[in-house]
């Protein structure tokens, strides 16, 4: 499975995607990648590989003979890197046959990925670690996925006595801010059900994931000149800051919660004396919960607002994606045909649910669903991150075995 060397090539392209553009993809640099992915794709013989204008890469490989009834199966990675940190410049670094000492990055040694913080690394004993070089992400998210895809593709392809049915290679754009299926096109992708290949801890098979919505308080004050301020002015600034006081404090906040917990979560504020603006994330397990939360931000709007009845306060909440095992409760072989196949590779399968989304979250809803898969990544969104080649071999395996799985019924 020749996953490094397109590991490394794809994560020195900058795909760092942008909340703040209003166009798809957010960023053009998105398709740099996504140029080269449908090149190599077009190399191992795949005619029908294209980038679209919005940024979606779209591939077929057709099935072994005698199989072309079986599933048509989706495997999908997004392309895009996290706005949390820099994806300029990338310096990917493997440090080979990793013997579980702590990593110092040598552009900025201050930044030190210690073995006892992450214990995915005690694992990785013998194996080959990547890291960049400490001043940016690596991008293992999700590029560790788009490597195990293209690995299994062309393996695939190489070894034509594997049977499999139809396969459609998707990957997307501006997963990491939430608009990665904006715009696909699900006839022109015509699959069955899929597997989004992004997920962590090794062995893991992801069925489940928070419902979120996303929130806005706006506040409208009163400015003034601040000499002459007294009795006149309310800053907008301050209510903002009320607001966020108002919260609770020791729960609903990621902070204060694991598990199945849920929270309220300011994620960015734009505040001048004369207003103000809050977004929010509000995420939970359960669906139903969720008005909760909403409940729980108007709470805080209700008491603060009093204390300044010259200004204005409103809340709009809008739905940003469901947890996913409300469409895979109803499709358990999408989930078992997981299982199996990584219990055929020699890995130990873990049921696990995601604290947050993927791209698979909203599939599962728009007619495909679509459990997570590992990937190899770790320590996402941060100069932390790290990923494991033989996790990433082994989620190129798994997808070759789900696919022969598959097709032998």
């Amino acid at each position: 499975m020749n996953v490094l060397p397109r590991f490394l090539r794809y994560v020195t392209i900058d795909t760092q995607s942008d909340p703040h553009s209003p166009t798809q993809p957010s960023t053009e640099k998105q398709k740099d990648l996504g140029k080269v992915l449908v090149e190599e794709l077009r190399d191992l013989g795949i005619k029908d590989a294209e980038l679209d204008e919005h940024g979606y890469v779209y591939a077929t490989l057709e099935a072994s003979p005698g199989h072309e009834k079986a599933p048509v199966i989706c495997f999908c990675s997004h392309m895009d890197t996290s706005p949390d940190a820099s994806g300029t410049n990338v310096k990917p670094i493997v440090h080979e046959n990793y013997r579980g000492q702590d990593l110092i990055l040598p552009d900025d040694p201050q930044i030190v990925i210690r073995a006892e913080d992450f214990p995915g690394l005690a694992e990785n004993i013998g194996q080959d670690i990547i890291t960049a070089s400490g001043t940016t992400l690596l991008g293992a998210d999700n590029k560790s996925g788009v490597a195990a895809i293209m690995a299994a593709v062309e393996h695939l392809l190489h070894h034509p006595e594997i049977p499999h049915g139809k396969l459609r290679i998707l990957f997307t754009p501006d997963e990491e801010i939430g608009r990665g299926v904006n715009a696909v096109d699900m006839n022109k992708l015509g699959a069955d059900f899929g597997y989004t290949i992004d997920g962590e801890e090794f062995g893991t098979l992801q069925d489940e994931t928070f419902s979120a919505d996303g929130a806005r308080i706006s506040i409208s004050g009163v400015s003034a000149h601040p000499g002459m301020a007294k009795g006149k002015m309310e800053n907008a600034v301050k209510i903002a800051g009320d607001l966020i006081s108002a919260l609770p404090k020791d729960r609903l906040s990621p902070e204060t919660t694991e598990g199945k917990e849920g929270f309220i979560h300011p994620v960015e504020m734009e505040a001048k004396a004369e207003s103000a603006r809050i977004d929010f994330i509000i995420r939970d397990f359960d669906t139903a919960r969720l008005a909760d939360h909403r409940a729980a931000l108007q709470a805080a709007i209700d008491q603060v607002a009093p204390r300044y009845p010259n200004s204005t306060i409103t809340l709009e909440v809008a739905e940003q994606y469901r947890n996913m095992k409300e469409v895979l409760d109803d499709h358990p072989r999408v989930v078992d045909l997981a299982w199996r196949a990584i219990q055929a590779v020699g890995v130990t399968p873990k049921k696990d649910s995601i604290r947050g989304g993927t791209d698979g979250s909203r599939l599962s809803f728009m007619g495909l669903p679509c459990p997570n898969i590992f990937a190899g990544e770790h320590a996402f969104h941060s100069k932390y991150e790290w990923a494991s080649v033989y996790e990433m071999k082994k989620a190129a395996e798994v997808i070759v075995e789900i696919s022969r799985l598959a097709a032998l019924g």
